[in-house]
């Protein structure tokens, strides 16, 4: 998709704007009516007083996300989209994204590949706007269709968009669209693809790719290489899959002096059966394709950033991938396991497996000495339960790394939440027989996830947990996605990188 800033003023943009389709954001006001605002005023002047009757007509009042769409008949523009964004008091970057994307989709069902986004900013700063506005468009058109066997090929495609009213210096905003958009498309292709097709195989083959189109290093760990490594927890979780783990680790390098040095982990369980302590129908065991949804998250990462090159950063992108199956060789409930950093542990639930892959890669991601590590994962339902589906999970030993993730989640239209790390929970994680369990009691359960991840992180470098077991995948879409894989955390990863925070994570 080809996107420009038009630098002109609105109101005389609208007067004169002549390509297919024209959208323009209008405030709610009245029951009735969208707010009284220069922009209406110069649709009002185009169009004469029987648009206002006609969006009365169409019950259009400026809410968040709704659209009228008129069609002009022999005119251009040929459709004028009007979109609300909500109350103005409340107006954010988010009402932005999501009514750019409902724009968007509304411009596609009228059958246009070229679209005018105008769009009062009320304070938002230009290049803010334009990256928020580009990324929402592109992410909200985004159609898989890859295991369909016969593909919509009638289907339209916005080719064009044009961010009317933002001066040449928004521009700036622009540059990093392309390559972020990428990488959550990626994370979406990932974790949509079947089990049989997303396998440990091919996310080795996805990195291989990545390493090989980006100017990536690429190191690929067999289950031989593993064992050596005494990784006991991570391969206990492969053993009951006849298909082979993989063991990735990507390497971005940029080409002056490395003044940060950033490890990221995701959990990368292709498929998870829950083991022994099999799923049942209603456990959504149908979907646990998305259980590698934090692999995706770094993968895409590191295919944006290969592609942005931001200097200064060194990037480790490791991923411990494997299926939880059930074989004869499958790990038994009350294993006790040894980690590569020595600690035993006693599985009391072979569905608690992504842990166990995580704490042998967290171990490998500490021993290449970084400035900060961060894991992504589809950890646990007590998440899901506390946070929703549109809200991940933050714990951090860091506060000043805890802010930084936060706020690039925020700006990229990634909500996290901070969870407590409370230590007296701990006790839940106490085994009789070994060093820990994997699993505390149900209360509290993502907080012990995140505890007994910590056991496997170097003390005193700051770490930082997401859960994204709720956000990974969204069954009806939501404001500003279409329904299914999110590409949740490629967006948060990115902003946060490119920003240099991992040299400022704070106590």
């Amino acid at each position: 998709m080809e996107i420009r800033c038009l630098p002109q003023d609105l109101s005389a943009a609208l007067g004169s704007w002549s390509d297919q389709a024209l959208a323009v954001g209008l405030f709610a006001g009245g029951e009735d009516a969208p707010a009284d605002h220069p922009l209406l005023q110069a649709l009002t002047d185009r169009y004469g007083p029987e648009l206002l009757a006609r969006l009365a007509q169409r019950r259009f009042k400026g809410q968040l996300g709704d659209t009228a769409c008129l069609e002009l008949l022999g005119e251009l523009p040929g459709s004028v989209i009007l979109v609300g964004l909500g109350d103005p008091a409340s107006f954010a970057i988010s009402s932005l994204r999501t009514a750019a994307a409902s724009a968007a989709t509304a411009a596609l069902a009228a059958g246009c590949t070229s679209l005018g986004l105008a769009m009062p900013l009320e304070g938002i700063e230009g290049a803010t706007a334009s990256a928020a506005l580009g990324q929402a468009v592109r992410l909200a058109t985004y159609s898989d269709q890859r295991f369909k066997s016969e593909p919509d090929q009638a289907k339209p495609r916005l080719v064009h968009l044009t961010l009317v009213g933002l001066q040449q210096q928004a521009a700036a905003g622009l540059a990093g669209i392309d390559a972020i958009c990428a990488g959550v498309e990626l994370a979406r292709e990932l974790v949509a693809a079947p089990p049989n097709v997303a396998n440990p195989q091919h996310l080795a083959d996805t990195a291989a790719q990545i390493a090989s189109n980006q100017d990536l290093e690429l190191k690929l760990l067999e289950r031989d290489d593993c064992a050596a490594l005494a990784m006991g927890a991570y391969l206990a979780v492969a053993q009951g899959s006849s298909l082979p783990p993989k063991f990735i680790h990507l390497i971005y390098r940029p080409k002056g002096p490395v003044t940060r040095k950033v490890a990221l982990v995701g959990k990368g369980l292709t498929f998870d059966s829950g083991g022994y302590n099999l799923k049942t129908a209603g456990s959504q065991i149908e979907m646990m394709k998305y259980d590698m949804g934090g692999s995706a998250a770094v993968l895409g990462t590191a295919r944006a950033i290969g592609q942005i090159r931001p200097e200064g950063l060194e990037l480790h992108v490791i991923v411990a991938a494997c299926e939880n199956m059930i074989n004869g060789d499958a790990v038994h409930p009350g294993d006790i396991v040894t980690a590569s950093n020595g600690k035993t542990i006693e599985i009391n639930n072979t569905d608690a497996e992504g842990r166990l892959t995580l704490a042998d890669a967290l171990v490998y991601a500490c021993r290449l000495e970084p400035d900060v590590v961060v894991d992504l994962a589809t950890l646990t339902g007590a998440c899901v339960i506390a946070l929703g589906e549109e809200i991940a999970g933050l714990w951090s030993s860091s506060d000043g790394l805890a802010e930084a993730l936060l706020h690039a989640g925020s700006s990229g239209g990634e909500e996290l939440w901070r969870m407590p790390l409370r230590k007296s929970y701990k006790q839940g994680l106490k085994s009789q027989f070994a060093d820990m369990k994997n699993t505390g009691p149900r209360p509290g359960g993502s907080i012990t996830a995140a505890l007994f991840l910590q056991d496997f992180v170097s003390k005193d470098l700051p770490w930082a947990h997401l859960d994204i077991a709720g956000t990974v995948w969204s069954d009806k879409g939501r404001s500003s996605e279409p329904a299914g894989a999110t590409g949740f955390g490629v967006r948060t990863l990115v902003n946060w990188l490119i920003a240099g925070a991992p040299c400022q994570v704070g106590a």
